[in-house]
């Protein structure tokens, strides 16, 4: 593998693993089954990149962009929660809006950001590091941030009622703790950091497209599975670094797989793989136990 595809798959697997966390707040933490992902992903991607050839700065760019991920993730949780629709199908739902939305948002189907000021505008240029690497650095920065923060979060009391919620809705009523105003909450933060990952993403890449999430729900799945089946780590912080090591070694198996063109795996078999990656890694629990049992 050259240094060219192993940056650039460490470089995704930072930004998917921001998809990964998000995943696991809603999956396992909340157990709400949310495709809102493969909608709010895009939607930071056009928030940011509109508003980035607006003229608005990219800092406040980004965070227009988490706060129209958190409504999106909102909407879903009100759908399901006050109206009583079935959680997947409200996210299904929000899902299909949030296409036309986006394309309405930048006002045609993509948008390029060449030659705008981006969050990685400053480091270009500089002598002691190559732009590439100084965006993975930068990339690195946010997404050990929002790591510490949601770990933090997520063991204060507000994320012990969130996470009762999501494993015993009726214990959780019971001890006076308001389940439908943690769910919302907690999917207005799930589909935040989605957002935020589409506009690093965007800025990173120098385009937003309204067709750049399709799939995304299976990434951030595959990082969420294989990251608790290879690293099992303790604690909510060893859960959301497992995410994030389960996105960057999905991503490096990925790389490396089209590179040295294992099996005749093209670029259009990228789905494919990932289907049987998590498919596997599925499976494989139930495979070990059944060998343990057989050894004894």
């Amino acid at each position: 593998m050259s240094l060219f595809s192993f940056l650039g798959a460490i470089e995704l697997g930072l930004i998917y693993g921001l998809v990964g966390l998000a995943v696991y707040l809603s999956f396992r933490v909340l157990n709400f089954p949310d495709l809102t992902v493969d909608g709010s992903f895009p939607l930071g991607a056009s928030v940011c990149a509109a508003a980035i050839l607006g003229g608005l700065d990219p800092i406040t760019a980004t965070l227009l962009a988490i706060l129209a991920g958190a409504v999106a993730g909102w909407i879903t949780a009100i759908l399901a929660v006050r109206f009583g629709i079935l959680h997947l199908l409200a996210s299904i739902l929000v899902m299909i809006a949030l296409f036309s939305i986006n394309i309405r948002i930048m006002g045609r189907p993509n948008a390029a950001l060449l030659g705008q000021t981006t969050l990685f505008s400053p480091f270009e240029g500089l002598s002691f590091l190559p732009f590439d690497q100084a965006r993975i650095l930068v990339e690195l920065v946010a997404v050990a941030l929002v790591t510490f923060l949601l770990a933090r979060y997520l063991n204060s009391d507000q994320g012990l009622a969130l996470r009762a919620t999501g494993a015993n809705p009726r214990m959780a009523r019971a001890q006076g703790i308001d389940t439908e105003r943690q769910t919302l909450s907690g999917m207005a933060l799930s589909n935040g950091i989605v957002a935020l990952a589409g506009a690093l993403f965007a800025q990173a890449n120098g385009f937003a497209d309204v067709t750049m999430g399709l799939g995304t729900i299976v990434v951030g799945l595959a990082a969420v599975i294989v990251g608790e089946t290879l690293f099992r780590l303790k604690g909510i912080l060893g859960a959301l670094i497992a995410c994030l090591l389960g996105s960057l070694l999905y991503r490096l198996v990925i790389a490396f797989a089209l590179d040295v063109n294992m099996l005749g795996i093209e670029a259009s078999d990228l789905n494919l793989v990932t289907a049987v990656l998590v498919g596997f890694a599925l499976l494989a629990p139930k495979l070990r136990a059944r060998m343990r049992k057989a050894a004894r």
